[in-house]
C-alpha cells in the first residue's frame, strides 16, 4: 500500500486494491482534496484512523435521464410543504449528516477533520448544499463538490421521511450536472436510477474525455 507523501499527487490507478483504495495518509488540505475529486478520488475513513484514498473500480453514478420518481415522491413534491434552498446552511448540512442515527450505520465515517475541511470546501466556493424546510426547520439536505459539470456528492440526511430524496432530486432537475457521482452502491439511490459503471468510464466522462 502506498503512503503519500507532501507532494499533491497519487499513484496510478492501476495500482488500486480490488476494494478501490489507491492510498494512505496525507491530508485534508483543500488543495489535496480538490485535486483528488477532479481524479476521481475520495477519502473515506473512521475517526483515529489514516486517511484512506478510494478509487473504486465500480463505480456508482446517477445520468440526469435516468432519474426515477415513484408516483408517492411526486405526491410528495405536488404538496409544496417543504422549501428548498442551495448553500443556505453548509455547516448545519453537514453536521446532521455526521450526528444523525442512522439503520445502515452509514454517516459515523465524517470525522471532525473531514467536517471542517469540507466547510473550507465550501468557504472556497467547492463544496455546495442542498436544503429542506419544514417551516424554519431544517429537515433533510446533502452536501457535496462541484466538479467542472459533475457533482460529486458526499452524504444526505432526513429527519422527515422522503426529505433527503427531494433534496436529490431538486439536485438532478437544476439541470447543472451532467452527472452525479454516488461513489460506492446504494440500494436508497439505485430506486432512484443511480447504476454502478466501470472506473474508466467514470474518469473519461470526469475528465471531460467523453461528452
Amino acid at each position: 500500500m502506498i503512503w503519500l507523501t507532501d507532494k499533491i499527487q497519487f499513484p496510478s490507478y492501476g495500482l488500486a486494491t480490488k476494494e478501490g483504495i489507491i492510498a494512505l495518509g496525507g491530508d485534508l488540505s483543500t488543495e489535496r482534496l480538490t485535486y483528488a475529486y477532479k481524479n476521481g478520488i475520495f477519502p473515506w475513513f473512521s475517526e483515529g484512523e489514516p486517511i484512506v484514498w478510494y478509487c473504486p473500480p465500480e463505480r456508482m453514478v446517477l445520468f440526469p435521464n435516468d432519474l426515477k420518481i415513484s408516483k408517492s415522491m411526486r405526491k410528495i413534491i405536488n404538496k409544496n410543504k417543504f422549501k428548498i434552498t442551495e448553500n443556505k446552511a453548509f455547516e448545519e448540512v453537514i453536521y446532521n449528516c455526521k450526528n444523525i442515527d442512522r439503520k445502515d450505520g452509514f454517516g459515523t465515517w465524517i470525522t471532525d477533520d473531514m467536517e471542517q475541511a469540507y466547510i473550507k470546501l465550501h468557504k472556497k466556493g467547492v463544496a455546495k448544499s442542498i436544503e429542506v424546510w419544514q417551516g424554519e426547520d431544517l429537515v433533510g439536505g446533502l452536501y457535496g463538490l462541484e466538479i467542472n459539470d459533475i457533482f460529486c456528492g458526499e452524504s444526505m440526511f432526513s429527519k422527515v421521511s422522503n426529505t433527503s430524496k427531494l433534496a436529490f432530486i431538486h439536485l438532478i432537475n437544476c439541470n447543472k450536472y451532467k452527472l452525479i457521482d454516488c461513489q460506492i452502491y446504494n440500494k436508497h439511490l439505485a430506486s432512484l436510477g443511480a447504476k454502478e459503471i466501470d472506473r474508466d468510464l467514470f474518469l473519461k466522462i470526469l475528465k471531460n474525455e467523453i461528452r
